[in-house]
């Protein structure tokens, strides 16, 4: 069992880390002191990533670190695309980008790409000079993914598409997007009729609407998608028409333990932003670590914050061994990203009037946590799947 401490970040050790992930940990961890960690703060107030951190990302094998040696990866296991998701949030939620690339939206391509398809986008994508998006979400549409109106009619030899996509991740660098569309209008039941099709940037009729501005998250580009008449080939569809919802759905057991694995990390960062700053902050004549009320409130969040470890731990194993566990994945994520929230205000409060000063840390991680319990499925759709799965 990892034991969460909250005296220096990534010190408590994980069972499912060996020799080789602690190493990628130390070097990625290094890499982002020098290359992340002193100009976060400018990509925040620019509220973009710039590609040329992509760049270096890929150039040090940090992109992508599970892809399959043949096509320039480094054939890691999902341990190893944890540690990535791991340090870049260390840094901010912001830098969530290259965890969504490398971990939620590459393994689409992996696992259900043809040969072709990986030869001419898995190498780019390790590299950095392509960077993924999985277009989902519309204006009208959000976890309830059988009812998208993106529509895909095939035309001979290819498809047209017509659709606009919104809250999409990476949408502003996006340069090789997945579209989740329709394309068997009279499907019954609905989802029988959704297929993934591979968009590239440059193609006629494709357009970025506005950069979205969220209340957290800053440096994370999200942005609305525009298809026109898009014009694809049928070679763009991505393992077989009409499969889509099927593999959307055997992915989001993997999403949804990256999103409570991030709150996670988030929570276990607050926390021990706000044990160091108790001991250090003086009032009445002693740190105000000393009074118990703030030693309550810190031994209550340090409980939950264990438990959500402990659990999460365990589900991570499940997961890397093969095992279906889709109603526990869907307890780890609601119950996380819950606790996780629910805790910034305390920590915060417990910062006093610096808690709410943007140079403190623990503003922008009460900012940066409030989107996680909507997105990868809400937490009201979690319960609603642990539900069904319980016989009710």
């Amino acid at each position: 069992m990892s034991i969460v401490t909250f005296s220096e970040p990534g010190k408590a050790k994980r069972p499912y880390y060996n020799e080789e992930h602690l190493m990628f940990q130390d070097a990625l961890r290094k890499f982002l002191e020098k290359e992340a960690a002193p100009y976060f703060e400018q990509w925040e107030e620019e509220r973009l990533v710039p590609r040329s951190f992509w760049k270096k990302l890929g150039q040090n094998g940090f992109l992508c670190p599970a892809v399959s040696e043949e096509y320039g990866g480094g054939g890691g296991d999902f341990a190893l695309s944890l540690v990535l998701s791991e340090e870049t949030a260390r840094i901010g939620a912001g830098l969530v980008g290259p965890g969504a690339h490398s971990n939620i939206i590459v393994p689409y391509l992996e696992s259900f790409g043809t040969e072709e398809q990986k030869r001419k986008y898995l190498p780019g994508c390790v590299s950095g000079d392509i960077i993924t998006a999985i277009a989902m979400t519309e204006p009208g549409t959000g976890s309830d993914l059988a009812s998208i109106t993106t529509t895909a009619i095939k035309d001979g030899n290819h498809y047209i598409i017509n659709s606009q996509k919104t809250f999409i991740t990476n949408g502003i660098h996006a340069d090789l997007i997945i579209v989740a569309c329709k394309t068997d209008l009279e499907a019954n039941p609905p989802h029988k009729g959704i297929s993934l099709l591979l968009v590239e940037k440059d193609t006629a009729g494709f357009s970025r609407g506005k950069k979205l501005q969220k209340v957290g998250m800053h440096a994370q580009d999200t942005a609305e998608l525009i298809f026109e008449d898009v014009k694809v080939p049928v070679s763009n569809l991505l393992g077989q028409e009409g499969e889509g919802f099927k593999y959307l759905m055997s992915k989001l057991q993997q999403e949804r333990i990256m999103a409570a694995f991030g709150a996670q990390i988030a929570a276990e960062e607050m926390l021990r932003l706000t044990v160091q700053y108790v001991k250090e902050r003086q009032a009445f004549g002693k740190p105000i670590s000393k009074f118990q009320n703030t030693q309550f409130k810190i031994a209550e969040m340090a409980t939950e914050v264990q438990l959500g470890r402990t659990f999460l731990d365990e589900l991570i194993m499940k997961h890397q061994r093969g095992e279906d566990i889709v109603t526990e994945v869907s307890m780890v994520k609601w119950w996380i990203t819950d606790m996780a929230r629910r805790i910034s205000p305390e920590c915060m409060q417990l910062h006093g009037g610096y808690g709410y000063m943007e140079e403190y840390p623990i503003a922008r991680k009460y900012r940066d946590i409030a989107i996680s319990p909507i997105f990868a499925g809400t937490n009201e759709i979690m319960k609603v799947i642990i539900a069904k799965n319980l016989g009710l």
